[in-house]
């Protein structure tokens, strides 16, 4: 990575240029998956400084290289002078809010929406989508913004207003826009945001057919306890199939 390059290869530590690799990936499997397309991002909280994220400047996913990524505050401030993202206080505005959570997703996957704007929950129906088995929470930017705002987390407040209805869970829809997903890992976020997209695809032909039966709380824990610890698998087949016919995979990134 070039010394131009929002995190420079000198102010790294071990293990920051796979950190670094791997959310380009991300990037690129979102886009391949669906999931994003011209627009949303992925951010991963800085291995070396937890009040610290990563994330790509303003530029489609399926463009991102390790030479795009920024290193923000979670104010949502770099020192590059590159244009970041507009919603960057998603991110930042999680990662302030919940310790816990090391990757954010956000996206407008186009089967996800309609569960934004209808009187009907998204939950899930499948076991590969056992986080979504309390449902999602919506948030309506409105609260915040007005009725006549873009839609878009331009600042702080509307950011950390986000975070307060998205609280201790996994996803949250907001009207008319998209969502977010969060997890304890990159692989683990990217993974929820896929399998949102895969579920609400999965519960809309449900409906369509008539009444829906959705998993338990308990048949949720179970079933995100037993897929955690199958990340691998989808995360390695993702990445070969985004990486497409780049070459082979370098060892100093591991599946």
């Amino acid at each position: 990575m070039s010394a131009e390059s929002g995190v420079a290869v000198e102010a790294l530590k071990p293990g920051s240029l796979s950190q670094v690799a791997e959310l380009v990936d991300a990037n690129h499997i979102l886009f391949d998956q669906g999931v994003l397309d011209a627009f949303g991002h992925v951010s991963v909280r800085s291995e070396q400084d937890p009040q610290r994220f990563l994330l790509a400047r303003n530029l489609a996913p399926a463009l991102v290289s390790e030479e795009d990524i920024l290193q923000f505050t979670l104010q949502g401030d770099t020192e590059d002078s590159r244009p970041p993202y507009l919603e960057r206080f998603i991110h930042g505005e999680i990662y302030r809010a919940r310790p816990d959570v090391v990757a954010v997703v956000h996206s407008h996957s186009p089967a996800v929406v309609p569960f934004s704007v209808s009187n009907v929950p998204l939950r899930a129906v499948m076991h590969m989508a056992g986080f979504l088995a309390e449902g999602a929470p919506v948030f309506e930017i409105r609260d915040v913004a007005g009725t006549g705002s873009d839609v878009l987390v331009r600042n702080r407040e509307s950011g950390e207003a986000l975070a307060r209805v998205l609280g201790s869970g996994s996803v949250v829809l907001m009207r008319g826009h998209g969502s977010v997903a969060v997890g304890a890992s990159l692989r683990e976020a990217v993974y929820r945001a896929v399998y949102t997209e895969v579920n609400a695809r999965a519960q809309a032909s449900a409906l369509a057919l008539g009444a829906c039966t959705y998993l338990t709380s308990d048949e949720g824990v179970a079933t995100v306890e037993t897929m955690s610890g199958q990340l691998h698998r989808a995360w390695g087949i993702w990445r070969t199939r985004a990486r497409g016919s780049r070459g082979p995979l370098p060892d100093s990134v591991p599946l």
